[in-house]
């Protein structure tokens, strides 16, 4: 992928080479709406005459018209926008979404419709957020045991509460308290 000139509006972060495909002419490319915004907002780019509609329940693929060139050791995020979660129940299925640095094709957003309405999906509107950060490739080493902790092999939900106790110890405990 060659760039036209590339101007650094992100700060002191990597520069993220894109190409405008046909169907995104004309639509703003991916920008931060705040000072300290940590996604660029990411709007669809459905046609003009031709918006998606999700029907509650339903889910769809809405193209951005935009292909990136993540640099080796970055990826993008894709991730929901609060306001359309909050106020249409719309977000992005597979958050986050993840593109690899290698991925060449068209970023497209999953979004499902968790509201109780149908919800139209306008050229240009603002419909997920893309995060891109540094990531590390990790080496596994195959191991026999791993090493303790406080929070042992407890899972969903397992922290910030306290510790279950087995009917025999509850019952034993109310013994203890009794006058």
């Amino acid at each position: 992928m060659r760039s036209k000139s590339t101007s650094d509006r992100g700060g002191d972060g990597p520069v993220v080479g894109v190409v405008r495909l046909p169907h995104g002419r004309g639509l703003d490319l991916p920008a931060y709406q705040s000072q300290g915004a940590a996604g660029l907002d990411l709007v669809a780019a459905v046609p003009a005459r031709k918006p998606m509609r999700l029907a509650p329940g339903e889910r769809g693929l809405v193209p951005t018209g935009l292909v990136v060139q993540l640099p080796s050791g970055f990826e993008a995020q894709v991730r929901p926008r609060s306001g359309l979660a909050l106020r249409h129940g719309i977000t992005v299925l597979n958050s986050p979404g993840t593109i690899d640095c290698d991925y060449r094709g068209e970023v497209k957003v999953l979004l499902v419709n968790l509201g109780q309405e149908p919800f139209t999906i306008g050229r240009g509107e603002r419909i997920a957020q893309l995060v891109v950060q540094r990531v590390e490739r990790a080496r596994l080493v195959e191991a026999s045991e791993v090493g303790t902790t406080a929070r042992g092999a407890g899972g969903f939900g397992s922290t910030g509460v306290a510790p279950a106790v087995s009917p025999t110890a509850a019952k034993a405990r109310r013994r203890r308290k009794a006058p």
